[in-house]
């Protein structure tokens, strides 16, 4: 079965997007997916502003945070046929050694939509039907959210999740969050689901308000305000207040700046786990030996595993995690707008494209 759907391609950057007509076939294990909404995220920016390249060459549809409904399923995916479903933004093939092996987030074989396919800024996607998760719509309409809502589940949410679960985060420990807006909200949630008691870091007034309203945070600092040892101290501070470890503490670099990277870098303490969640083209100056002196580690954070994703979903599912404050929708056909927004600033929450 073919379709005729458009997506909005990216021809270079800066260059508005163009909505072009194209022919959506599932081929073997391949479904394709109408398209209920893609969310808008800082690496999408990365592309089209700061020139990072795209695996595919240019044009490219961008968009990586997918959620839809399977319209057309090739040979061996007929199961998914008419179900919704998030698309991870990471697809492991699943059959090399590293898949194999349990380490699917470095497969050499993965797709992204919107870097080594054609993404998720479109009325249709044509993917592999290996690794989709399914939403059960009843759950998704009690909990008072719609199919495009949980698009950011692809990246936003699942992205933090699997850091927030290899850095081993447990009740009773001190989450330390740098850079709350986008990934680094819901990493604020994720960790205070996990049990963590929560300390969220930022620049910006706005995202903190929203990390202690929304997200749960115990503590906000603003590193506009604090220079590094005002911010450690601190940090200490409220350990020592809550009866919190003073050492161990779990360390997530959500800004994707490379100040952010340096103020994360500095919170380094005994038997410190600093995750590194965000992306920059920056370089920063470090002094690697304080991992040896803190017998710490830094671990860093490629997309998360799609068997991982039902689990972050039903912290959604379940109200553990709020979506619905955190995001927005626009109709697609105001991307290249949205786009200026978001870059500008003039947007804080995540941004859903609907077609």
């Amino acid at each position: 079965m073919s379709i005729t759907a458009q997506r909005w391609m990216f021809t270079a950057p800066g260059a508005p997007l163009e909505c072009v007509d194209f022919i959506a076939h599932a081929g073997a294990g391949e479904v394709v997916v109408a398209i209920a909404g893609c969310g808008v995220c800082h690496t999408d920016l990365g592309y089209y502003y700061d020139g990072v390249r795209t695996n595919q060459a240019l044009p490219l549809a961008l968009g990586h945070e997918i959620s839809g409904r399977v319209v057309a399923a090739g040979a061996g995916a007929e199961s998914w046929l008419h179900r919704a479903v998030i698309v991870p933004a990471v697809l492991p093939c699943g059959e090399c050694d590293l898949c194999q092996r349990g380490l699917a987030t470095i497969c050499r074989n993965q797709k992204m939509p919107g870097n080594d396919i054609q993404g998720g800024f479109g009325t249709h996607i044509v993917v592999p039907a290996r690794g989709l998760c399914p939403v059960d719509e009843g759950r998704l309409a009690k909990a008072g959210l719609t199919l495009a809502q949980v698009s950011i589940v692809a990246d936003a949410l699942t992205t933090p999740y699997q850091a927030v679960q290899r850095a081993g985060v447990q009740p009773g420990d001190l989450a330390i969050v740098n850079g709350v807006g986008g990934v680094g909200g819901y990493c604020v949630q994720v960790a205070r689901a996990f049990g963590a008691e929560v300390v969220a870091i930022d620049v910006d007034a706005r995202k903190l308000d929203a990390a202690v309203k929304d997200g749960g945070a115990a503590l906000a600092l603003n590193a506009r305000e604090l220079d590094a040892k005002a911010l450690k101290k601190a940090i200490n501070d409220f350990a020592a207040q809550r009866g919190l470890r003073r050492t161990e503490w779990k360390i997530f670099e959500c800004s994707g700046t490379a100040p952010g990277q340096t103020t994360a870098f500095g919170l380094l303490v005994h038997g410190a786990t600093l995750a590194v969640v965000g992306f920059t083209m920056d370089k920063v100056e470090l002094r690697l030996s304080n991992l040896m002196a803190f017998d710490a580690r830094a671990i860093g954070n490629w997309g998360c595993p799609p068997e991982l994703y039902p689990g972050a979903l039903d912290l959604v599912l379940d109200g553990k995690v709020k979506l619905a404050a955190f995001v927005e929708t626009h109709p697609l056909a105001e991307i290249n707008r949205v786009f200026d927004a978001v870059h500008q600033r003039e947007i804080t929450r995540r941004a859903v494209m609907v077609p």
